[in-house]
């Protein structure tokens, strides 16, 4: 299926945060090929849905839609909104290690070595290539939620200390993960 099916098929007004271990989480996301009236739709909603729950980003994984998409809000207002279609890294430098949550791991948090800055290229609403270079939180985000799109979580960036110290949290959300 690609992408343009796999939004076709969402309902933006039934979205919600899927949660560890659903697989749909561990897949690598396929490239968003249109910018159409049901993508933006997806996007307002992965807006409304980030802000509701308290995050600062959001990728289309995360509701169950695997598609190269994410949005995020860096300062946390509604007025800072943005999006990020088929984005990808394209220069990065620094290191920095700061603790980590993920709204797909509620009370799950974690130290966790990134780059400091990092040039994203991506394409925006109106199909537009455009590129940004970020520090301190935003270029968090931007790797967190690429590895979202990768297929990679928050509990494979883990060290087997955080492994250990969320260990209880991890089978809770295990437990509760139904399938169906």
């Amino acid at each position: 299926m690609n992408a343009s099916e796999k939004i076709e098929l969402a309902d933006p007004s039934t979205l919600r945060v899927i949660r560890y271990p659903d697989p749909r989480l561990t897949e690598v996301c396929s490239p968003i090929e249109t910018i159409d009236a049901p993508l933006i739709e997806l996007i307002e909603a992965m807006w409304g849905l980030m802000l509701d729950s308290r995050g600062v980003g959001l990728a289309a994984p995360q509701v169950g839609i695997t598609v190269r998409l994410f949005a995020a809000t860096p300062s946390f207002s509604p007025d800072d909104l943005r999006v990020y279609i088929n984005p990808r890294i394209i220069e990065e430098s620094g290191s920095s290690e700061e603790e980590e949550g993920c709204l797909s791991f509620p009370q799950v948090y974690a130290r966790v070595k990134r780059s400091a800055v990092v040039t994203v290229e991506a394409m925006n609403l109106q199909g537009e290539i455009f590129q940004e270079t970020c520090s301190d939180l935003h270029a968090r985000i931007i790797q967190h939620e690429l590895d979202h799109l990768d297929g990679r979580l928050l509990v494979d960036r883990m060290g087997t200390v955080a492994k250990l110290t969320n260990r209880r949290a991890l089978k809770t959300l295990e437990a509760e993960f139904d399938p169906a």
